[in-house]
């Protein structure tokens, strides 16, 4: 599975959507409700439909991450909504301070479009994985769904481990990836983040 050449940013763009994220952030935590489009709504590029993620980092633990895993809105728009909502709406974590947010890495991942990963049964499963560069979404028969980006392999690099906690997270025993009724799709994404923590 590769990823598209139209999908990738380069290193301007990206630095620009970052900026924009960490503005978005300011303006929702000074304006409570606040969600202005800013300079990156008319560039065509930011204009792409595209489905992200937006996670927030402080001192390289998990403060915030919402996204999306379907392309039904601009980049410029889905970096914008996702950004305020790790910051602010993520219910692992209280909601972020503007003083706080100073002292936060933020990194944003840009999805390739899903696609149905058909196995045949679970050594199949194992055998078409790539670690460290899928990201994956489950999908239970009972309506459990969840997804890892593909950085979580960092923590989880054995694809058993992985898997089992995906259906962890799905609300599923562990060892229900190894019984079947579970399907799968898989996307790539190009991830990038602030140098360090705090603003650029």
């Amino acid at each position: 599975m590769s990823t598209e050449k139209q999908f990738l940013l380069n290193s301007t763009e990206q630095q620009e959507l970052l900026a924009y994220a960490r503005t978005a952030i300011r303006q929702a935590l000074q304006v409570p409700g606040a969600m202005q489009e800013g300079p990156l709504a008319d560039d065509p590029v930011f204009q792409e439909k595209r489905a992200a993620f937006v996670t927030l980092k402080k001192r390289q633990a998990l403060r915030g991450c919402i996204g999306s895993l379907v392309a039904v809105e601009s980049l410029a728009a889905s970096v914008r909504r996702n950004a305020v909502n790790a910051a602010l709406h993520d219910s692992r974590f209280p909601p972020l301070s503007l003083e706080e947010l100073e002292t936060v890495q933020i990194e944003i991942s840009v999805l390739s479009p899903p696609q149905a990963l058909p196995y045949s049964d679970t050594n199949d499963l194992l055998r078409q994985l790539e670690p460290g560069l899928d990201g994956l979404i489950l999908e239970g028969s009972g309506g459990s769904r969840a997804t890892f980006l593909p950085q979580v392999w960092k923590q989880l690099p054995a694809a058993p481990d992985f898997l089992a906690a995906l259906c962890r997270k799905a609300g599923l025993s562990a060892e229900a990836w190894k019984k079947g009724g579970i399907s799968y799709q898989r996307y790539q994404v190009q991830s990038f983040e602030e140098a360090g923590e705090g603003r650029l």
